[in-house]
């Protein structure tokens, strides 16, 4: 994370996005919802457009704003923060991911679930594994096998695969037996995957 964040800092700052307050961070993320990214030697915080810092350096790590809303760590847990700085989410997560479409993915210990913008679990923290939402349905792991539920927690395509990925443009390409193929949003498969 820590490396990912860095490039893309270094990225900006190569492409012109050197404004004089960039240079007191040892990295600047694009702009997002109004604010930026900044990390400075081991913390985060974030900036407005004219480089004020409006959060400050506190958190050991963050994601950039989305949806009006950012994930940040501190003390080895994770919660988020709205756009003024302030927690609408106690930092209570093992993990957290970025909002989409209103749905966020956090974990407690070794299992997933999803939270809505106004901080609430909405689908059960039960899943071993889970991916954000796409085309309405997410991909989640359950007892080993991977599956499809919908943002109301409902099984849509049963547990059945070793991997499955998100759906873009009606399908997704999971593994079956080994074997990587393309099914539809009703489970059916389209195609054999290359």
């Amino acid at each position: 994370m820590k490396y990912i964040l860095f490039l893309t800092g270094l990225v900006f700052t190569l492409s012109g996005y050197s404004q004089s307050w960039t240079k007191q961070y040892d990295y600047v993320d694009e702009c997002s919802c109004g604010l930026s990214l900044v990390g400075k030697g081991e913390k985060k915080g974030f900036v407005n457009k004219e480089g004020t810092l409006v959060i400050p350096l506190i958190y050991d790590e963050a994601l950039t704003f989305a949806e009006g809303y950012a994930a940040v760590k501190k003390d080895g847990k994770w919660g988020y923060l709205d756009s003024t700085g302030k927690v609408f989410v106690e930092p209570i997560y093992t993990e957290a991911m970025s909002f989409y479409n209103g749905k966020a993915v956090v974990s407690k210990g070794n299992y997933y679930g999803y939270i809505d913008t106004e901080g609430k679990t909405i689908i059960p923290i039960i899943y071993e594994s889970a991916s954000r939402f796409s085309e309405g349905l997410a991909a989640v792991n359950k007892d080993g096998k991977w599956g499809y539920i919908d943002d109301k927690g409902k099984e849509v395509i049963p547990f059945k695969y070793s991997f499955a990925g998100s759906f873009d443009g009606g399908v997704a390409k999971v593994m079956v037996s080994g074997k990587w193929i393309i099914i539809d949003k009703t489970g059916k498969k389209v195609s054999d995957a290359e």
